[in-house]
Order: C-alpha cells, then sequence, then structure tokens
C-alpha cells in the first residue's frame, strides 16, 4: 500500500473471517498506528492473538454488526473502516431468511450510521457476484446493503466520511468454499458431491481480494462500486484437477474417486454476474478493475480509467480457464498442500 496506513488507525469488522484475516496481514507492514479486530468469533480471536503474539498494535474487540452502539465505541478516533462481516452461506441464508436480513442489511445500516457519528474517513464494504440479479436471500440481502452504501453517500449531508462497496467473486479457500470440502470428501469417502458439473463461477484468491479491497480504499471517493477482473472456472475442471491432485496424494486411481452430482441448491445459479448491463453503460475500466460510480454523486477522476466496452459481465460468456490454467491457479494460492 505505500504507506496509505502508515500511522493511521483501521477498524475491520468481521476481521476473523477470511478476508478479515488477509486484510489484516496485508495492512500490517503498512505500520499503522492500530488494527482493530473486531467480530463475534472469540475463538478465531484468541487463534489470532497467537498468532500475532508480537505485534502490538492490533487490537481485538468482540462484538456484533447487529449492535449499533458497540460499534459506535468500536470505530472511536478510527481513519478507515473495512465491513466485511456477513453471513454468507447460501443455504443458511435460505432457510433463515431473517437472520440474513439482521447481519447483512441491517448491520450494514449499522455500520453506515455508526461511520457517520464517528466522521471516519472512509467506510469500504465488501459485496458479492450474487448481489447482481439475486436468485437467493443472500444476493437479495448483499444487493440491499450495496444500495445503503450508495444511499449513504448522498445522505451524508456535512459528513467527509466517503462510502464505497466491492464486489467479489467466489475466494478460494474460505470458510465454506468447495475446495476444502472437495479435499475432505475424497480423504473420508473417495467421493465428492457437485451440483452441477456445467456450472460456471468467478473464482479468486484471497489474497486478490484482499488487494481488490485495499486499492478500493485508496482509489474511493464516494459511493462507487469496485469490481476486480478475475478469471472464471467451470465445476467440471475444478473438480477433476482436485480428483487427480488428491488421487496423487492418496496413492489411489483418479477413477477410483466417484463424482455424484445431486443438482442445484435453493437460490443457486448455472452462472455468476458482477456488472449488469446498465451499471456497464456507465462503467469505466482499469487495466485490473472496473469502477461503477455513484449515480446521485459528481464523478470523480481515476487516473486512467476509460469507459469500458463490456456489454454486461458474466461467468457464462467470458473466456473460461484451461484444466491446466485451474491448476496453476490452485497451486499459486497454495490450495493443494
Amino acid at each position: 500500500m505505500n504507506g496509505f496506513f502508515k500511522d493511521k488507525k483501521v477498524l475491520i469488522v468481521g476481521g476473523t473471517g477470511t478476508i478479515g484475516q488477509s486484510l489484516l496481514r496485508h495492512i500490517l507492514p503498512d505500520e499503522p498506528t492500530v488494527v482493530r479486530v473486531f467480530s463475534r468469533d472469540e475463538y478465531k480471536q484468541f487463534q489470532l492473538q497467537q498468532q500475532y503474539a508480537n505485534q502490538s498494535n492490533i487490537r481485538y474487540l468482540i462484538g456484533d454488526v447487529r449492535d449499533q452502539a458497540r460499534l459506535v465505541r468500536a470505530m472511536q478516533d478510527i481513519d478507515y473502516v473495512f465491513h466485511a462481516a456477513a453471513m454468507k452461506h447460501v443455504p443458511a441464508c435460505e432457510y433463515n431468511p431473517f437472520e440474513a436480513v439482521q447481519t447483512n442489511v441491517l448491520g450494514t445500516q449499522n455500520v453506515i450510521l455508526a461511520s457517520l457519528e464517528t466522521g471516519v474517513r472512509k467506510t469500504v464494504f465488501t459485496s458479492t457476484d450474487k448481489a447482481i440479479a439475486p436468485t437467493n436471500t443472500y444476493g437479495a440481502s448483499k444487493l440491499m446493503a450495496e444500495r445503503l452504501i450508495s444511499a449513504a453517500q448522498y445522505q451524508a449531508g456535512a459528513s467527509q466520511t466517503k462510502f464505497a462497496a466491492v464486489r467479489f467473486g467466489n475466494v478460494m479457500g474460505s470458510r465454506g468454499s468447495v475446495i476444502p470440502l472437495f479435499k475432505q470428501q475424497i480423504e473420508e469417502k473417495r467421493k465428492i458431491t457437485v451440483t452441477d458439473q456445467k456450472m460456471s463461477r468467478f473464482m479468486m484468491t484471497v489474497d486478490q481480494a484482499a488487494e481488490l479491497t485495499l486499492k478500493a480504499m485508496e482509489y474511493a471517493q464516494g459511493g462507487e462500486v469496485f469490481v476486480l477482473k478475475m478469471p472464471v472456472v467451470r465445476l467440471m475442471d475444478l473438480t477433476q484437477v482436485i480428483v487427480e491432485e488428491m488421487a496423487a496424494k492418496l496413492s489411489i486411481e483418479a477413477s477410483d474417486v466417484r463424482i455424484e452430482e445431486i443438482g442445484l441448491r435453493p437460490g443457486e445459479k448455472m452462472y455468476e454476474e458482477l456488472m449488469t448491463e446498465e451499471e456497464a453503460k456507465r462503467a469505466l475500466e482499469l487495466p485490473d478493475m472496473f469502477i461503477i460510480p455513484n449515480e446521485f454523486v459528481h464523478k470523480g477522476s481515476y487516473p486512467g480509467a476509460v469507459p469500458t466496452t463490456l456489454r454486461s459481465y458474466e461467468s457464462d460468456c467470458e473466456e473460461i480457464l484451461s484444466e491446466q490454467q485451474v491448476r496453476t491457479l490452485l497451486q499459486s494460492a497454495k490450495l493443494l498442500n
């Protein structure tokens, strides 16, 4: 980050999650005054304390995004806020929809109100490709949260706080991702269960997700949505690579591993979208990301950005990685160890 966070105070809401921990790793070398890790997962906080036992500028705060007063206390004297807390497991959100609303929608509004009350400089919210044309509760709740972030910018009044959002695809190796699940199934059952092998997904590494979020924090001028350009993987190729790699490690034949298709789960789609056709009409493009400006506030200036030529950004319309490219991607993320 070239000193962006040097001598600054940072709060990571949802700081013990996969993205939160990756943000922490990337921010610490910048020598911030303090990074406050805010989450309700006390065990994960204990693990982080052991991992960073010699790091004196981290504070660990137990709290929930559903509690606005707690967020206000956590944001005292803070410069930058990353909002990465979410209820994100698709079936869990589908069967417990109002729980998803309370965390993903009301929780985001709590972060917004706390940011305005305490006068933080910038707040960046992490969203998802499932927020585009949502077919499930998780996506719908994240879409509503995005709308709240956009609205916050033109409703901020005299406040100088800037808000922005980033959209991710599937983060490989994160809690709940299919890769560790597939590896476990092969090791224990010699079988993996997949929804539909023709399914395509945007995929990114944890480091890519963190780098996009950090860049969004630096670039944000108010109300934008930042979308990383990311590779598209077909489930068929992903499963094949994992089966072959695990079979080699277990000294078994790949043909000994059975692949069972179980059909789409409630709310799932065959492909994902990261940017709609309407958004593409006003989007700007950089070499590694798209920037969708806020329709209701003055458009900012982003050095090197040009209007995009894309009509939309969908996983079934983009070039799909080959099986070997998928293998290389997993190896680079150290997910085949």
